[in-house]
C-alpha cells in the first residue's frame, strides 16, 4: 500500500503541467496585448509624441518584456525541477541553460526581475510626477525599496548557502 500512495504522490507532480499551460496560454494573451500596446506605441510616435510620450510608451513595452520573460522563465524552470528534465527529452543541445536554474538561483533572477519592472513603474512615476501625490510617490519609493532589499537578501542567502556547501559563491546566471 505504501509503493501505491508514493508513486500516486510522485506522478502527482505532472498536475503542474496544467497550470504550466495556463501559464502559457496567459502569456499568449498577453503578447496580443502587447502588440496592440506597440501599435499604439508606433501610431503616437508617428503621429508627433512628446520625448516624454514617448519614453513612457517604451518603458511600458520594455515592462512587458520583463514580465513576459519572468512568466517564461517560471514556467520552464518549473517544470524542469518539479515534472520533467527537459534536457532529457527536447533538444538536449539547446537546453542546456535550463539545468543552471537551480531553485536559488532561480528565486533570484525572479527576485531580480521584479525589482526590473518595479524600477521601471517608479521611473514612470517620475516622469508623471505632477499626476501623483507626494503620499503616492514616497509609497512608490517605499515598496520599491522594499523589493531592492528583499532582492539583496535573497542574493547574500544564495551566497552564504553556496558557501556553506563549499562551491564558493556564485555569480548570478552562473549557478
Amino acid at each position: 500500500m505504501g509503493i501505491l500512495i508514493d508513486r500516486l504522490i510522485l506522478a502527482s507532480r505532472w498536475l503542474l503541467v496544467v497550470f504550466f499551460l495556463g501559464l502559457a496560454l496567459a502569456l499568449g494573451v498577453y503578447a496580443i496585448k502587447f502588440l496592440g500596446k506597440l501599435l499604439t506605441y508606433a501610431e503616437k510616435a508617428l503621429g508627433g509624441a512628446t520625448d516624454t510620450e514617448m519614453l513612457l510608451g517604451l518603458l511600458y513595452l520594455v515592462d512587458s518584456v520583463l514580465v513576459a520573460s519572468l512568466v517564461v522563465m517560471v514556467i520552464i524552470a518549473s517544470h524542469d525541477s518539479l515534472v520533467s528534465p527537459l534536457v532529457e527529452s527536447v533538444e538536449p543541445e539547446r537546453a542546456k541553460w535550463v539545468q543552471k536554474l537551480n531553485p536559488g538561483n532561480l528565486k533570484l533572477k525572479l527576485s531580480l526581475a521584479i525589482v526590473g519592472v518595479s524600477s521601471i513603474s517608479l521611473l514612470q512615476s517620475f516622469l508623471e510626477v505632477r499626476n501623483y501625490t507626494d503620499r503616492e510617490l514616497g509609497w512608490t519609493m517605499a515598496i520599491h525599496a522594499l523589493f531592492v532589499a528583499c532582492a539583496l537578501a535573497l542574493g547574500v542567502l544564495d551566497r552564504m548557502e553556496a558557501a556553506s556547501k563549499g562551491k564558493g559563491p556564485t555569480a548570478p546566471g552562473k549557478g
